[in-house]
Parts: C-alpha cells; sequence; structure tokens
C-alpha cells in the first residue's frame, strides 16, 4: 500500500506572466517589450509550451493522486510533510530551489521545454513522469542522491544550498571578513565566497572557471588552464572571488575543498547589508554582519532525484 497520500506539484511562473504581472495588462507587457526591440512573441511561444505542458501534467497526476500546486515563492513557507511526494514543472534552477526546502522526499522533476531547458536534473517530459509517480507510490523506485550545502550561523540560524552558497554584501562594495580553513586564516575584503556542491558546479562556479580561463589565454595563448577539480558527491568547492590584497587585507585563501570534517568558518566584519543566500535566491537570506560567524559545510541531508 502506498506511503503518499499527496503530492504537492511544484511550478514558477513564466517570464510573460511576470511581464503582466509587473505591467498590469498583457497590452502593456507587449508594448514595453516591443518599444525596447524585444521580440514579444518568444515571450507569448516560451508561455503557452510551458502552460500546455503544465496542463497535461495536472491531468495526468490527478488520474494518480490528489495533488495541490504550490508556486515558487511560496516554497521557503511551505510545510512539508513525510506522506508526500513532490513534482517539479520547470526549468533546472527549480528543483535547486525546490530541493533545499523539502528534506528527503523524493523528487520526480519534469522538463516542460526541452527546446528551452538544459534539462541536467529533469529526466522526464510530461508524457514520461507517469511511471515514475507510480513507482513512487508503490515504494519501489530508485533516487540519485545529491549532498546538499549548509550554512549555520552561531545563533542557530541555518540556510541550505542544492547548487551554491553565496556570502558577502549585498550590493557591489566589497565584502569584509575573516575567513579560517583548515589551519589557515585571512582577513578579506573581496566580492564574497561562491561555496559550490557538485550538483551546482556546472553553474555559477564554472563562470569563475570560465573567467580564470579566458584571461590565462588573454596572457598566454599556449598556456593550458588547470583541470577543474572533480568533487566527490559528499564534497564541497569555495572560492574567493576577486580577493583584493593591502596592508590589512591578505589574498592566499582563495580555494578549498570542504566535507564533512573539513568546515569553512567565515566571520563577517561589515556593520550592514552582509548576507548569506542559496541558489541564486537573493529574497530568501540570512543577515550576516559584523559579529555573525558562519559555519559552512556539508548538510545531513540530502536532495532525493527520483530517476528514469
Amino acid at each position: 500500500m502506498s506511503q503518499r497520500d499527496y503530492a504537492i506539484l511544484v511550478r514558477g511562473k513564466t517570464r510573460l506572466e511576470l511581464l503582466v504581472e509587473r505591467f498590469n495588462t498583457l497590452g502593456q507587457a507587449r508594448f514595453y517589450i516591443e518599444s525596447a526591440g524585444g521580440e514579444f512573441a518568444e515571450y507569448e511561444a516560451e508561455n503557452a509550451r510551458f502552460q500546455e505542458s503544465f496542463s497535461l501534467v495536472q491531468r495526468q497526476l490527478s488520474a494518480l493522486i490528489k495533488n495541490k500546486i504550490v508556486e515558487r515563492s511560496f516554497l521557503p513557507s511551505f510545510l512539508f510533510d513525510a506522506r508526500q511526494l513532490v513534482v517539479v514543472v520547470g526549468p533546472d534552477g527549480l528543483v535547486a530551489n525546490t530541493a533545499k526546502y523539502v528534506g528527503n522526499l523524493p523528487i520526480v522533476a519534469i522538463n516542460p521545454d526541452p527546446a528551452r531547458n538544459d534539462g541536467v536534473l529533469l529526466p522526464f517530459t510530461p508524457r514520461t513522469f507517469g511511471p515514475a509517480v507510480e513507482r513512487v507510490l508503490a515504494g519501489k523506485f530508485g533516487v540519485r542522491e545529491a549532498a546538499l550545502a549548509e550554512v549555520r550561523l552561531q545563533d542557530g540560524q541555518r540556510l541550505l544550498a542544492f547548487n551554491d552558497l553565496f556570502i558577502g554584501a549585498a550590493s557591489h562594495v566589497s565584502a569584509r571578513y575573516r575567513i579560517r580553513y583548515q589551519q589557515t586564516t585571512e582577513t578579506h575584503s573581496s566580492s564574497g565566497i561562491i561555496v559550490s556542491t557538485a550538483a551546482g558546479a556546472t553553474g555559477w562556479l564554472s563562470s569563475v572557471f570560465n573567467m580564470n580561463a579566458g584571461l590565462m589565454d588573454f596572457l598566454d595563448p599556449n598556456e593550458a588552464a588547470p583541470p577543474r577539480p572533480a568533487l566527490a558527491p559528499d564534497e564541497l568547492l569555495f572560492v574567493v572571488r576577486e580577493a583584493f590584497r593591502s596592508q590589512r587585507t591578505q589574498c592566499g585563501l582563495t580555494a578549498g575543498v570542504l566535507n564533512a570534517q573539513v568546515p569553512l568558518v567565515v566571520e563577517s566584519m561589515m556593520p550592514a547589508n552582509g548576507v548569506i543566500f542559496s541558489d541564486g535566491v537573493e529574497s530568501d537570506f540570512l543577515h550576516f554582519n559584523a559579529g555573525a560567524i558562519a559555519t559552512i559545510g556539508v548538510a545531513p541531508e540530502k536532495a532525493n532525484l527520483v530517476v528514469a
């Protein structure tokens, strides 16, 4: 007998829906995009494809199990429980945003638009996901486990990340902090720290490697860029962005691998605007101002992504 009595169907708003929300009407949204020289037809086509896919998922899922729609913006405050399964319809980023809130619930991730979404985390389509849900309901399903990163403040506040954490300033000013890794401690002024999981290494972190490779190629086209580190599933990689050397700040400690035994400790030296957020969602953040101490490492929880 199934131990799942409800499915939570997670979706985000399309770009067209966000535009209409911003400008009140479809006509005003069209005028704004076309006045700027954009092609409004692309927004309409993207929205139409998503609505068609989501409608198909709803119909098929309702034939298998009761379900409730939860919008992406409500994920941080929604209470999930152990008798639910989670069905995500959207791009890879929506899976990442969802995974950190659902605990160990199984996630069936559906790609509504393969022509527009890479689908690294999306093994199913609106027409192929049904058997995966049936396997979850029967308790006979396989998962791909993905490690999560966590940050804990000394006052007990905690934040999880599926792809990456950002520790820094909520603006383009320099972040000031003291960083401790293994036996080394430095004072930094930088553009912040990225801490990436193995799953997130192809995301934001990859831009750091791309910048480094491009700079090396500019300086010496014959010099090959060093290989990117291969992370084990239970490891994290931290990188300090644009560390600045001065009489009071250092830049020798700019990268390292974290695991269950080796955390990263960061103490804020910012009087205001210090933040920590995860997976690019700046609205869901921890304040990280002077006196706050963050310990970053591998979370005890894992995301369970149902496999095909």
